[in-house]
């Protein structure tokens, strides 16, 4: 059983305060009973995640977390007082502690912040970690040219975008290889350029780019052909006209509309038509 993550665990026994839990070492972990729903049967799997309540007893729900253990994420503040800042972790029954002496600069309510989420070898407890440094490996990382990896937006610089790589290495995507709309906190599928003598790994976003049009490119034609071939949207529409259509940006639209156009399954002229 992992805690601070999501188990596949067996319902193994009945109370009147839920539901017990066991895994294959024979673990058992309290599902309380307002996350019992009917599929839920003695001997049925279910995927929940595991944390520590208030007392360090593992304890299971159902919610999806802002965070697990091991990972960094941008969260929000949601208090502070005496202990340190207390970060929204999208469970109704627990807040993620980020204890002072993990805070890089003071944390104020209201505002988000990327931290790390670790299980604290000293007191037992999950917490997060604003010092990042502290959870970037030091082994030289073994990538490929052209391997997709998951990046974490951490920081706007001079260069471009600062990122860490795989939740395990510091990376950056220069301001020429930016493309679209990113924003801090957000993760994004990418692609090693290349792995520098320091460590550190150049990456772009430039192939994702390209699935992400050609994929926007298939909705638009199959928006057309529910709307008997044509769309009045164009080049010249308002971004937000764009963004309630088709939840993307206008950049990306235009990007897909000239793809299809170039590859003339589309017509240009007063309306937009499927050729």
């Amino acid at each position: 059983m992992i805690i601070g993550n999501y188990n596949t665990l067996k319902v193994n026994r009945k109370v009147d305060f839920g539901f017990y839990l066991i895994d294959q070492q024979g673990q058992e972990v309290l599902l309380p009973r307002r996350y019992i729903t009917p599929e839920m049967k003695i001997g049925t799997e279910v995927t929940v995640f595991v944390y520590l309540d208030s007392e360090n007893r593992p304890v299971a729900t159902t919610e999806t977390p802002n965070a697990v253990v091991g990972c960094f994420e941008l969260l929000r503040v949601k208090a502070v007082n005496e202990v340190g800042a207390f970060m929204d972790w999208g469970l109704s029954a627990k807040d993620l502690l980020v204890p002072f002496r993990e805070q890089r600069v003071k944390m104020h309510p209201g505002r988000s912040y990327i931290v790390h989420t670790y299980l604290d070898s000293e007191s037992n407890r999950i917490v997060a970690s604003a010092k990042l440094d502290r959870f970037i490996s030091h082994n030289m990382p073994q990538y490929a040219p052209r391997q997709q990896v998951d990046v974490l937006i951490i920081q706007r610089t001079e260069l471009g975008y600062k990122v860490i790589v795989d939740d395990s290495y510091w990376g950056i995507i220069y301001q020429n290889e930016t493309f679209c709309d990113i924003n801090i906190g957000e993760r994004h599928k990418a692609f090693i350029k290349q792995v520098r003598t320091d460590g550190k790994i150049d990456v772009t976003l430039s192939d994702a780019e390209k699935q992400r049009v050609e994929h926007l490119a298939e909705r638009i034609v199959q928006y057309m052909k529910s709307h008997r071939g044509t769309m009045t949207l164009n080049d010249k529409s308002s971004p937000a006209d764009i963004q309630r259509t088709f939840s993307c940006s206008k950049k990306d639209f235009k990007k897909a509309i000239g793809h299809l156009y170039k590859a003339h399954i589309i017509s240009i002229g007063d309306s937009i038509k499927l050729c």
